[in-house]
């Protein structure tokens, strides 16, 4: 028993077999609407990740004590 690495599990007709699956459980119209979904959900992702991170250099700035004399 041979060990295959992931990338070659799914090769050019195990992403067709994928696909066609997809299309069979989900039917043509509703695969671009969960695709739409995918999108946004990421985009909301990245920009709460970029919020959170301004938020914190913020934050580090505020609560870093003045010294004095410098």
């Amino acid at each position: 028993m041979t060990f295959t690495p992931p990338a070659e599990l799914f090769g050019e007709q195990g992403i067709i077999v994928l696909l066609v699956i997809a299309v069979v459980l989900f039917g043509s119209t509703r695969i671009p609407k969960l695709a739409r979904s995918l999108g946004s959900a990421q985009r909301e992702f990245k920009k709460g990740v970029d919020e959170g991170s301004t938020e914190d250099v913020s934050t580090d700035h505020e609560a870093a004590p003045a010294t004095p004399g410098s």
